[in-house]
């Protein structure tokens, strides 16, 4: 399958500016004393600068096989959190990960896939440096099993709708957390909004998430994105 050029270069920008926010996640969530998923923002930082070298030769740094290697550690490494997901809970059922992401299992198999989309690439771009040229999206480039394809573009999917509906759950829990500070101001002892917030994303109490919403949604255009390349290996 082939895709029209300036999406592949819209995509690619978008991955670049993603991987800009997620650094700049990592350095707020240290200046400001906000709580983030540290592991997953640097898996993206990373992810968005291979993905934008994947849609554009010409943004490629990197040799693909030095990027499997990176992501193939960060699949060993969300999964590994994932597994032991069920063993760390505090006391009151909340999850107990401190910095760590709080659903490791998605982006142990985002890690995954692109493993899987480095691995068919064959040929690389002569004056663009050691690029990773999609099918599609450029010139020559070997494609995967479709089989195993249509599957990681099916999770992809469900991905983006798990994590928009996330995103619902988190404008809902704003509202609560809005009353919730009103009960606070009168008395009631119920947690005030930084906290209840805080709660529904997954972090510990009395310490303020850093942009929960932002973050949703981050990871759905990369979701998408990650989705529309593996379509255009089919």
């Amino acid at each position: 399958m082939s895709g029209p050029a300036w999406l592949a270069g819209g995509l690619a920008v978008l991955m670049i500016a993603i991987a800009a926010y997620c650094a700049c996640r990592l350095a707020v969530s240290r200046l400001h004393d906000r709580d983030t998923e540290r592991d997953a923002d640097g898996l993206h930082v990373l992810m968005g600068v291979a993905m934008a070298g994947m849609l554009e030769p010409r943004l490629t740094a990197v040799p693909g096989a030095a990027w499997s290697t990176v992501f193939g550690a960060g699949a060993a490494w969300f999964a590994w959190q994932a597994i032991r997901a069920g063993g760390r809970v505090a006391a009151d059922g909340r999850s107990a990960t401190g910095m760590r992401c709080a659903h490791p299992a998605p982006h142990a198999i985002e890690s995954a896939v692109m493993v899987y989309m480095l691995l068919p690439i064959g040929s690389w771009r002569s004056g663009h440096g050691p690029g990773m040229a999609m099918p599609g999206m450029s010139q020559g480039a070997t494609t995967g099993n479709p089989a195993i394809t249509l599957v990681l573009a099916l999770f992809m999917l469900g991905y983006v709708l798990w994590a928009i509906d996330r995103l619902a759950g988190l404008s809902r829990a704003a509202a609560v957390a809005t009353a919730a500070a009103t009960a606070t101001a009168r008395g009631t002892g119920v947690l005030g909004a930084p906290a209840a917030v805080s709660m529904a994303y997954g972090h510990r109490p009395g310490r303020p998430a850093l942009a929960p919403r932002a973050a949703a949604c981050y990871k759905i255009a990369m979701a998408i994105t990650m989705g529309y390349m593996l379509v255009m290996m089919l």
